[in-house]
């Protein structure tokens, strides 16, 4: 089973496809200006899909933060809801 998806996981498979510490992930950077490419885009949305995320690559790609990913990962991880906006 996977692991679930947590503000720290989330940062370590940031920092595991940026080849940095989870420490050094800056959450204000634009994933394209850090460093992802769409391949590695994918491979972490598989990720956050299998532990529960449900998102697109679209719904990535519409934001422009790590910490805007994060959000919305929040928010539709685990097919559960979120309240307030």
């Amino acid at each position: 089973m996977p692991q679930p998806l947590t503000p720290d996981s989330f940062r370590a498979d940031l920092a595991e496809f940026l080849y940095l510490r989870p420490d050094e992930v800056d959450l204000d950077d634009n994933p394209l200006d850090a460093g992802l490419d769409s391949l590695r885009i994918v491979t972490l949305l598989e990720r956050w899909q299998a532990a529960g995320a449900d998102v697109s690559f679209v719904d990535l790609a519409e934001r422009t933060s790590f910490a805007q990913w994060w959000r919305l990962l929040a928010e539709r991880r685990g097919g559960g809801h979120h309240a307030g906006t």
